[in-house]
This record gives C-alpha cells, structure tokens and sequence, in this order.
C-alpha cells in the first residue's frame, strides 16, 4: 500500500508535479520579454536622426537607434574581448590538472558541481 507521502514523491519523480523552479523559469523569461519590449518601445521612440563629430572635423548622421545599437554592441565585443584572456588561461589550468590526474593513474571522474 502507499502512504500519501511515496505517491508525492513518485509523481515528483514523473514531472506530474509542479516545481518551484519552473516557476522560476517562466517568471524568468515573462521578466525577459517585458526588457525586451521595453527596449524595443524606447527605440522605437528614439527614431530621429542624430549627428555624431568626431576628431578632424569628421561627422557622421545616423538614426539615433543605430548609433545605441553599435556603441552597445562595441561595448559587448570589448568586454568578451576583456575576459577572453582570463578564460584562456582556466582552460590551460583545467587541461594542466587533467594532465596531471592521468599522470597520477587517478581514473575517477573529477566531481561534478552544479553552475
């Protein structure tokens, strides 16, 4: 016979039951869509033309959207560009120490952690 509390856990186990992290999940994307069309409803609004000077008197006129769309896409690139040198570095570390455990005659699987 099962008690109440093994046919939670079974149909816990089955996905029949609701978890808070899927909750989480969709509270997660909901917030996403609503950045997302706030964002598109403020360029939207910002379509005028702008006029962008730069040195030696060079001048360059764009949509005011396209001018936020390159700087911020400038700014993404230089900061993956910042952080690429220290992930190059974790991934000679990582590889030093796979080395090192095969040279050891360790053949355990290193422990898993969660992100």
């Amino acid at each position: 016979m099962l008690t109440a509390a093994s046919k939670r856990c079974r149909r816990f186990a089955l996905g029949l039951v609701t978890t808070p992290v899927k909750f989480i999940d969709h509270l997660s994307w909901l917030l996403r869509a609503l950045l997302f069309l706030a964002i598109l409803a403020f360029a939207l609004m910002n379509t005028g033309p702008v006029t962008l000077r730069f040195f030696l008197g060079q001048t360059w006129e764009a949509p005011m959207i396209v001018a936020l769309l390159l700087f911020f896409a400038s700014g993404a690139a230089l900061g993956v560009l910042a952080c690429l040198s220290r992930l190059a570095r974790q991934r000679r570390e990582i590889l030093k120490l796979r080395r090192e455990q095969r040279a050891s005659g360790d053949r355990s699987p290193p422990p898993q952690t969660r992100p």
